[in-house]
């Protein structure tokens, strides 16, 4: 082998790995949502943001109608779709038609019902006030250019004392930290409620406020704040 060689195999992967950090740099100072071309980064097995703990988090149940932002490839949107039926639907939305298709594709090969999908922006929700009796959104809200925006339509959408679950994997480009996602919920008037997982990953659920009961001109508005469930 050639001294060359030799230095060029040595170098190599310290390149490798300036380059990678360099785009998740980039990435993470232009958020965008992970292209179609490249979703087997969605694919992949999510460890720590597991399904079983968003259902812990979420708890849905049957009859229900929930959106999801930010299907991707339907690793969730599957499982969802099926812990609401029966009676329940399951809305999702994306901004990219192909992953729509593609998440459809699988759900028809499955045999799997009541999943509706719609092209459109979580910055602007193209439904109406009050929709949905809970919401979720995984590693997608900071890919979001606006995250007070939507974490605003997502309150907006959702029925009196709906939930909210956002969940987070660290490592990705986009991370949103725990106390920065609170303070984002906060200015949109969500409160928290409580944490699944830890600091590899998490899922944080919040609320809209309740619906006041007549004569009631002061619901509660708690932030639900607690040292445990905030990883501390």
């Amino acid at each position: 082998m050639s001294r060359r060689a030799s230095v060029w195999l040595r170098v190599a992967p310290l390149v490798g790995t300036g380059m990678l950090l360099a785009a998740a740099l980039w990435w993470r100072r232009n958020p965008s949502a992970c292209p179609y071309g490249q979703r087997f980064w969605v694919e992949l097995p999510h460890p720590f943001v597991t399904r079983a703990r968003l259902r812990a988090a979420l708890d849905p149940k049957p009859g229900e109608r929930v959106l999801e932002v930010g299907p991707g490839t339907g690793y969730y949107s599957l499982e969802v779709a099926q812990w609401l039926a029966p009676g329940g639907t399951l809305d999702i939305l994306d901004l990219q038609q192909e992953m729509l298709d593609h998440t459809m594709g699988r759900a028809r090969h499955r045999g799997i019902a009541g999943i509706t999908p719609s092209r459109g922006d979580a910055q602007a929700l193209p439904y109406p006030d009050a929709a949905f009796d809970a919401a979720y959104t995984i590693v997608t809200l900071g890919e979001v250019p606006d995250q007070d925006a939507a974490l605003r339509e997502l309150a907006r959408v959702l029925k009196p004392a709906g939930r909210l679950v956002v969940g987070e994997l660290f490592g990705d480009p986009h991370w949103v930290p725990f106390r920065g996602l609170i303070d984002h919920a906060q200015a949109a008037r969500l409160s928290y409620e409580r944490r699944v997982g830890g600091r590899l990953g998490y899922y944080a659920r919040f609320r809209t406020a309740a619906a006041p009961e007549h004569g009631d001109c002061h619901p509660e508005t708690s932030s639900g704040w607690d040292n445990e469930q905030a990883g501390r």
